[in-house]
């Protein structure tokens, strides 16, 4: 039984091998979601600062999506201090001082 368990382990580990080949190769890649600080209803904003329009507000308990980051607007939040936002979707900026990362620094790619 510990045997047939281990090659189906094994099977699966590879069709998700070859499905995470076939993502990158089609262009579409994972993004890795991040917690948004808890007890927080975080702004979203149509760029990185609070002098941006307010798309939207995000609800407790969120993860975001980190497509870009972009040097904007210093806010201090839950994290501490810091100027750079997060795209979270196409035209879509929240504030990284209030999104769970681990690092004080940039942690994707920066915004064009």
């Amino acid at each position: 039984m510990a045997l047939e368990e281990a090659q189906n382990t094994a099977a699966g580990n590879a069709a998700l091998e070859a499905a995470a080949m076939e993502a990158e190769t089609a262009g579409t890649m994972t993004v890795k979601r991040y917690p948004v600080a808890p007890g927080v209803r975080l702004n979203v904003r149509s760029g990185p600062g609070t002098d941006y329009r307010l798309v939207r507000i995000l609800p407790y308990g969120a993860t975001v999506p980190i497509n870009c980051q972009k040097a904007g607007e210093t806010v201090t939040g839950t994290y501490g201090t810091s100027n750079i936002w997060d795209n979270i979707a196409n035209g879509e900026f929240v504030a990284d001082a209030y999104v769970q990362t681990g690092s004080d620094g940039y942690v994707a790619r920066r915004c064009a």
